[in-house]
């Protein structure tokens, strides 16, 4: 048996058990698109969380887990004919390949800039009356920051040069420190939001992904902190109780680590 074929076998299977379940299991019976909805979420911040921490076990179990969600979705969608497995697999087939024309098509490219530039470029051809259209209302918004600018590169809006997006940080960082002494709470929020989204955007001008980056840092902070508490509970010590001098030495432990 070839690989491929062990592959779709697998797939076979899993189509099998998930029609098992819908049709036998109290729990998975009740299931609707609207409950599975916050699961979905969850499922995919977990799959994020393993792919940082570069556990590519615990990727292989998260896209499991995800997988099932899509074939759950799309045998919900098959009770009352509105699309199956098969119209989803199809769907997204034909999406790509109407959009890799320089694939599937006589379009030339030189980079994969020119091929963001046709992706957004085709979609407006689609019928999307904004580029921004693609951008999940619901996103958290430092991942819609980074989405919005992605999106609007590729059709041209764009710096030319990472100093002047740094320039820009500069500038923004100015505005918000004149508004300091302002005691205008909306205006000083508004000018910190521009700070955050002036760095969003240099960090994709250093192709670095801000959400990684920033829960990168997250987890960081997490586990000096935690160092911090350990070393205090050995001591018999309540951190509220300990100076900001005495909870520095173990800080500075930590980061050694």
């Amino acid at each position: 048996m070839t690989k491929r074929e062990l592959q779709l076998k697998a797939f076979d299977r899993l189509l099998t058990i998930m029609d098992e379940l819908r049709e036998q299991c109290p729990w998975d019976k009740k299931q609707t698109l609207q409950t599975l909805r916050h699961l979905t979420i969850e499922e995919t911040y977990e799959l994020g969380d393993a792919i940082l921490d570069n556990d590519l076990n615990e990727v292989k179990n998260e896209l499991g887990d995800l997988l099932l969600h899509i074939v759950f979705y799309a045998r919900i969608g098959s009770e009352s004919n509105s699309f199956d497995i098969a119209d989803v697999a199809n769907s997204i087939c034909d999406k790509l390949i109407n959009r890799h024309p320089h694939i599937y098509g006589d379009v030339s490219v030189a980079n994969e800039d020119d091929v963001k530039r046709n992706w957004e470029n085709i979609k407006l051809s689609e019928g999307k009356k904004s580029v921004l259209e693609g951008v999940p209302n619901s996103l958290p918004a430092l991942v819609k920051a980074n989405r919005i600018q992605e999106k609007v590169a590729g059709v041209g809006f764009d710096w030319e040069r990472p100093e002047q997006v740094f320039e820009k940080v500069k500038e923004e960082l100015s505005e918000l420190q004149e508004e300091l002494n302002s005691g205008n709470r909306d205006k000083l929020e508004a000018e910190f939001g521009d700070v955050l989204f002036s760095i969003v955007n240099y960090a994709r001008f250093l192709d670095i992904n801000p959400e990684s980056a920033l829960e990168r840092t997250n987890k960081k902070f997490i586990k000096r902190f935690q160092y911090l508490e350990g070393k205090a509970k050995e001591k018999r010590k309540n951190l509220r109780e300990m100076s900001l001098a005495e909870m520095d030495v173990f800080w500075e432990e930590a980061k050694k680590i």
